[in-house]
């Protein structure tokens, strides 16, 4: 099991969260180049979808060698259905372990009674990991939950239904549903979690700055962290945790370098047209948080960066920023 492995060795898991249309395969290929990460999970895709051998679908679980180990998160609400699509995707693609989502509080999702809906009715959810796993044999089974849909102490309850059912690892987002992502994560509660569970447990939740790793680590006491937010625009988030450095030591010239890697990754990915949807990504590298700094102006270059219309212009107005930044007495790094 791919979890095993680093605690075996008495480490930490550092991993990188499923986002939707956000942790595609560029961006987890990014994220390995850096290093740091020990394993990423791919965006959720629809079990629905899977089984009606959507292709759209299918190619968002496919794999290029450079993401393993990779965990391929699903979603639905019908057991038979999601032990199906499960089973395809082991088929094909043979990804290190499959997640299933629970935790999602997007209406969309939730109202089809997806994600963070399951926590409302732990049959079902006790179901769909049975099934699942049946379907999967030996391939690791994984599932990511909330608190609970209202109740914060939903957990409780619910995590020793998981766990009966053949879970295998559980991430713990340490908001309700109702929060949606408003207020701060409870840590203390995930600490219960991690008291709770006999399986190993990942704290997830406002992990913001590779610094906060190990304090959430030593607040919950869980077997590892997954990241997400914190990590948009800041592909290095791991190797400055596994460092103890912050964000604001990546040099421009760095910054500039993965990003146009990144950016290649992309267009090699969607084709060349798909500069637009890598702007998402442009925005989330210069906001402040990934900085790790203020840097005066930086709406402005973001708000021009965010309209490019090719690789070339992309380019120049990285480099351009860059030269008025240093001639103003402002560098990153």
């Amino acid at each position: 099991m791919w979890f095993k492995n680093i605690l075996d060795n008495n480490k930490k898991i550092l991993a990188l969260a499923p986002m939707a249309d956000m942790t595609d395969s560029p961006f987890c290929q990014t994220v390995k180049h850096i290093g740091g990460c020990d394993i990423v999970f791919r965006e959720m895709v629809s079990s629905e979808a899977i089984v009606r051998e959507n292709e759209k679908t299918l190619y968002m679980t496919d794999i290029e060698k450079s993401e393993r180990p990779i965990v391929q998160q699903i979603f639905g609400a019908d057991p038979k259905i999601m032990a199906h699509a499960a089973a395809l995707i082991v088929e094909r693609t043979a990804p290190d372990g499959i997640d299933i989502n629970m935790g999602c509080p997007v209406h969309k999702i939730t109202s089809n009674f997806n994600g963070c809906a399951l926590m409302k009715d732990p049959d079902n959810a006790a179901a769909i990991v049975q099934e699942v796993k049946r379907a999967i044999g030996d391939t690791p089974l994984s599932v990511k939950i909330r608190l609970g849909w209202n109740d914060p102490d939903t957990f409780k309850e619910f995590i020793p239904v998981l766990e009966d059912a053949g879970a295998e690892l559980i991430t713990v987002h340490g908001r309700t549903r109702s929060d949606g992502y408003s207020g701060q994560a409870d840590w203390q509660r995930i600490a219960e979690a991690k008291r709770i569970a006999t399986v190993p447990l990942l704290a997830n939740g406002d992990i913001s700055t590779p610094d906060l790793v190990s304090k959430a680590l030593d607040v919950t006491g869980a077997d590892g962290v997954m990241i997400g937010r914190g990590a948009l625009g800041n592909p290095w988030f791991f190797s400055l945790a596994s460092a103890c450095k912050s964000n604001d030591s990546i040099s421009w010239e760095e910054r500039i370098k993965i990003i146009m890697y990144h950016l290649d990754l992309h267009l090699a990915h969607y084709g060349e047209k798909a500069i637009v949807t890598f702007r998402k990504h442009i925005g989330w590298y210069l906001k402040t948080q990934s900085l790790g700094r203020v840097v005066p102006g930086i709406k402005q270059w973001r708000m021009k960066l965010v309209q490019v219309s090719s690789r070339e212009e992309v380019a120049e107005c990285l480099w351009e920023m860059k030269v008025l930044l240093l001639e103003n007495r402002e560098p990153l790094g």
